[in-house]
């Protein structure tokens, strides 16, 4: 399939082999300072378009591979490679071959569950975190046990955990104008972008395996695990970033999340969809900026662009 430096010129898309795995991972700038770009489910590395330009501009090189299953990374079969531990050895596995000095893991849906599990699993390998609308495990769980919205919200994972009904539903859905439909900003969704959702998507070992990913973490046992483990206070600075108008997680959900994190600022997008680095890219890179030259960040309403 197509790859991110098909429609984006400047940037240079690599494999990288990590962790038993070929990944196929879009590079702008150089140096020994890395931003690691994690992205989310159903989407593609193609998701932090706007943001790789503008760190590569501040001095870094910028990494966002295709998670295992997306893209042109390899998709292997079986639920149990999907598993939260393996996909945290991933991570690690990327950074090793990286080679940086210093880095910086930013992280949305998907790729923030893998980034919160894996700084506190891995508390020295990264040095400062941004997470991109999803909550902590800790609170998440606690808004699941408390009322109903976010069980109500959460109702395709539990789907999700049926064996082939999803496949063959999904196979019916483009993956692209989900993501643009619920977008704030659908200008910021051109077609050829719309069209690499849904030419990742489409694939049926990709299908399969973004789906199994929700199925090792319920029915493998992923995050039971991670919860009789316990939940290690992470130490490194941390920014998180909210789109208010997130269908999948509530507000609520990122309650209680300055008890989990040492060093924890919270900026909320009014207005702003799930994809907010997306629907909302030249706010979101005014935070990076000042988040990672530790300065004060700017509140969302206070940044005139």
């Amino acid at each position: 399939m197509r790859k991110t430096s098909d429609i984006i010129k400047t940037v240079d898309t690599i494999s990288v082999e990590a962790n038993g795995i070929e990944f196929e991972v879009d590079t702008q700038g150089e140096g020994e300072r890395l931003v690691l770009c994690l992205h989310g489910w159903p989407e593609h590395s193609i998701t932090w378009r706007f943001q790789m330009p503008y760190l590569a501009s501040l001095g870094y090189r910028v990494w966002a591979p295709n998670l295992r299953g997306y893209g042109n990374t390899n998709a292997p079969k079986g639920m149990k490679h999907y598993q939260l531990e393996i996909l945290m050895e991933d991570v690690a596995a990327l950074i090793k071959a990286s080679n940086a000095k210093e880095v910086i893991v930013l992280a949305h849906d998907w790729g923030a569950l893998i980034a919160w599990h894996f700084a506190m699993r891995y508390p020295d390998a990264i040095n400062r975190l941004v997470i991109c609308n999803v909550p902590h495990p800790a609170p998440f769980l606690k808004a699941m046990t408390k009322g109903f919205e976010q069980l109500f919200r959460s109702w395709y994972v539990l789907f999700f955990q049926l064996p082939w009904l999803p496949e063959m539903i999904s196979r019916n859905i483009s993956a692209g104008r989900l993501i643009r439909g619920g977008a704030a900003t659908r200008r910021n969704y051109p077609d050829e972008v719309v069209a690499l959702f849904d030419e990742n998507a489409s694939r049926p070992q990709n299908r399969t395996a973004m789906i199994n990913y929700y199925r090792a973490l319920l029915r493998g046992g992923g995050l039971y695990r991670q919860w009789k483990l316990g939940f290690p206070k992470i130490e490194v600075p941390t920014l998180m970033l909210w789109g208010e108008k997130d269908i999948a997680l509530s507000m609520t959900s990122t309650l209680g999340t300055e008890e989990h994190v040492e060093d924890f600022n919270i900026r909320y997008f009014r207005g702003i969809s799930h994809h907010v680095q997306q629907d909302a890219p030249e706010e979101v890179n005014a935070m990076l900026n000042a988040f990672l030259a530790n300065e004060t960040v700017p509140e969302y309403l206070d940044i005139k662009i």
